[in-house]
């Protein structure tokens, strides 16, 4: 029998949200450690690794699952993981050129363009407090990229924010891709990890370091960092978003997920080094309160798409529980390289 949600202030509720703020910790100090063992010519060396590492524990959790999957469904897990390559790609060349603390805080902006995007699709104009908290969002990035003076943002802002966008193209796919709508979240998970694999195993010779020789050329340090980054950042997270999303709603575990950019900004700067500057840190307070204000709006005036949805479904939830992230999580995309 389905356990009952948890509701908020309830001893229960708390022993489930602390998971799930500590999830958010574990992926606002992915960006970090991703940035200490990579470098330009490591990135996707080092995701084939990191992929490698995880799938196989995945699969054994999701055998059963695996053997139930149709033609179908692994067609459209394959769209999925394509997509997902793409974004990690993105992220997590963004990271090796700009601070742990920028991208964080950039990537955060999904949760504004995603809501901007499915009102367009569905020709629903948002409303305008939606609006001003996207205004606010944007104006935080833009003085965040500046540091102690006005300069043109980096390559790796620039790219965290291609990578926002690629978020957001993929929380739309997976809402109204019917393939997978029902489809087990950790067999469907599997499928994108492992589609993603291929994907940097056929990009390998282009990425500059053999897989074999990273491998042997970590420290004990940097294999620590690398498997932290499979296990905590893509398996933990993995599990306890769908352990957590059955005990509590979707918007609540959404809402502390949202945490992650200030977890992010937190461990930049106090364990990574990062110096954002005046600029910068209005910047961060501006791109934190932007994008609170904006889920809330969302919140309050809930994106609908009958076409995709059952009736009296909400869109809001649901891309809140599908949605895959970082480490190929199904959950809301907001985070962590």
């Amino acid at each position: 029998m389905p356990t009952a949600p948890a509701t908020p202030g309830s001893r229960r509720a708390w022993l489930t949200d602390g998971p799930v703020l500590l999830v958010a910790v574990v992926w606002g100090s992915s960006y970090l450690a991703t940035k200490n063992i990579t470098r330009e010519d490591t990135v996707i060396t080092l995701l084939l690794l990191r992929f490698v590492v995880a799938v196989p524990l995945l699969g054994l959790v999701a055998r059963r699952a695996l053997r139930r999957l149709t033609v179908r469904e692994v067609c459209g897990g394959g769209v999925l993981g394509l997509i997902l390559a793409a974004i990690f790609l993105l992220e997590t060349y963004g990271v090796v050129h700009t601070s742990a603390t920028n991208a964080g805080l950039i990537i955060s902006l999904t949760m504004v363009f995603t809501p901007l995007a499915e009102a367009a699709l569905n020709r629903t104009p948002p409303s305008r407090s939606f609006l001003a908290a996207a205004a606010l969002s944007l104006l935080g990035v833009a003085l965040l990229t500046q540091g102690t003076g006005f300069t043109a943002p980096s390559l790796g802002d620039l790219l965290m924010l291609l990578a926002a966008v690629a978020r957001t193209v993929n929380v739309l796919v997976i809402h109204r891709l019917p393939a997978v709508r029902d489809t087990d979240d950790a067999a469907l998970t599997f499928v994108q990890l492992s589609t993603a694999v291929a994907v940097f195993a056929l990009l390998t010779p282009l990425g500059g370091t053999p897989p074999w020789n990273l491998a042997a050329s970590f420290t004990g340090a940097q294999w620590i960092n690398l498997l932290y980054l499979s296990l905590m950042c893509t398996l933990f997270a993995f599990f306890v978003q769908l352990w957590a999303v059955r005990r509590s709603s979707p918007s609540r575990v959404s809402l502390l997920q949202g945490t992650e950019p200030l977890w992010a900004a937190v461990i930049g700067v106090a364990l990574g080094g990062d110096e954002p500057g005046v600029l910068g840190y209005l910047g961060a307070v501006l791109v934190l309160a932007g994008t609170t204000w904006g889920r809330r709006a969302a919140e309050e005036r809930p994106v609908t798409d009958v076409r995709a949805q059952p009736e009296g479904a909400d869109i809001r939830e649901d891309v809140n529980v599908r949605a895959p992230s970082r480490g190929g999580t199904v959950e809301e995309q907001p985070s962590g390289a």
